[in-house]
């Protein structure tokens, strides 16, 4: 049994929501999910729900002990991608798996976040992953007690049509100096599916595509020892849009900062790089010619 059904969201470390709104509002063309609060930890978040995941613009907003191991992951590292979350059916069952694969997690613990614009709430019960467990990276598992409809599918903003907007994420990168510890973490102890493992020594790389409900989790390990980097950490994403050029085009109208479409290296595919500001993530467009 796979326990691991999807990248149920990718969570960007910011330090000013409001400015981080406006960044991914013109990346996307759309509209946030959520605006909420984390009641008591003192963080807080704004969501926008895509078509197989969610990003979750993340920051401390008040006084707490959330607040606080944030506001030293971002004086240590600045902005950025700060980890991603699985989904899972069911908590104590895929808590259960894990430990049984060597992956020592801890006991499910619920949570709620509050919408600050309307007061609804989301319930979902979480499951902690020590970082000594999962190679240093920030993962959680979550499963969600409220409806799936209680985060809304991010709106089009005014003007923009589906094919100007950016659909889903293709894929998110973890940069490791060892691959096969990766494999090991994602596969073996995790359990999702290795749908690639392939060196390719002409672009100086050895990749392992991991695939999670539509989303792939890419694993990157340089060849070139000098290169690779201490320690995993997650690096850059992909997003996913119906037509690169109209995305491209949109952003470039808008007067963002953003590179002229080109073939990408998956034959029959198109990629575009954005450029900050993208609150310290490597960003690029992907979908088809």
């Amino acid at each position: 049994m796979t326990e691991v059904t999807s990248v149920d969201h990718i969570i960007i470390a910011v330090r000013d929501l409001k400015e981080a709104e406006k960044n991914y509002t013109a990346i996307f063309g759309r509209a946030p999910s959520w605006k909420g609060v984390h009641p008591g930890v003192g963080t807080g978040n704004v969501l926008y729900r895509l078509a197989n995941t969610y990003v979750e613009l993340y920051a401390p907003v008040a006084e707490g002990a959330n607040a606080e191991a944030l506001k030293a992951h971002l004086d240590a590292h600045g902005e950025g991608l700060y980890g991603i979350v699985l989904g899972v059916g069911d908590a104590a069952a895929a808590t259960a798996a894990f430990n049984a694969r060597g992956l020592k997690s801890g006991t499910p613990v619920d949570g709620k976040g509050r919408d600050e614009i309307t007061g609804a709430i989301r319930e979902w019960r979480t499951i902690a992953m020590p970082k000594d467990e999962v190679r240093g990276l920030f993962m959680l598992g979550i499963q969600h007690l409220s409806p799936a409809d209680a985060l809304p599918p991010a709106p089009l903003s005014e003007g923009v049509s589906e094919t100007q907007a950016v659909a889903a994420c293709d894929h998110v990168v973890v940069m490791t100096p060892d691959a096969e510890a990766c494999k090991t973490l994602f596969g073996d102890k995790l359990g999702i599916r290795l749908a690639l493992d392939h060196t390719k020594p002409e672009w100086g790389v050895r990749q392992l595509f991991f695939r999670a409900g539509g989303v792939t989790i890419e694993v990157v390990e340089p060849l070139d020892k000098a290169k690779a980097p201490k320690a995993e950490h997650f690096w850059g994403l992909a997003w996913k849009a119906e037509k690169v050029e109209a995305v491209r085009d949109r952003l470039a109208a808008a007067g963002l900062d953003v590179s002229e479409v080109k073939p990408g290296r998956k034959e029959g595919t198109a990629v575009a790089t954005i450029r900050p500001p993208t609150n310290g993530v490597p960003t690029i467009l992907v979908g088809a010619l």
